[in-house]
């Protein structure tokens, strides 16, 4: 099972039961968290059966751009556009 977190630019409120419902149907969900506020995603996957880039383009078909969040070996992370 593996986490990410990929931040979606200017999603609202009223986005996050489409998002969820979308996220929720790509193959390999386990869980999936949608905060409007910080504009992100957390999900939960089983990366043998789907990967990341399957979830950000769910997202991206949606009509909403994405960037992943990319951590590096001091554990920071920054923001990668896609």
């Amino acid at each position: 099972m593996k986490t990410e977190k990929i931040s979606i630019l200017h999603i609202k409120p009223e986005d996050e039961p489409k998002l969820l419902e979308i996220l929720n149907k790509v193959w390999g969900i386990r869980s999936a968290q949608v905060d409007s506020q910080q504009n992100e995603a957390i999900i939960s996957f089983n990366d043998a059966a789907g990967s990341l880039g399957d979830f950000e383009q769910a997202i991206q078909n949606l009509g909403y751009e994405t960037k992943r969040v990319q951590h590096d070996e001091g554990g920071s992370s920054h923001d990668e556009d896609l």
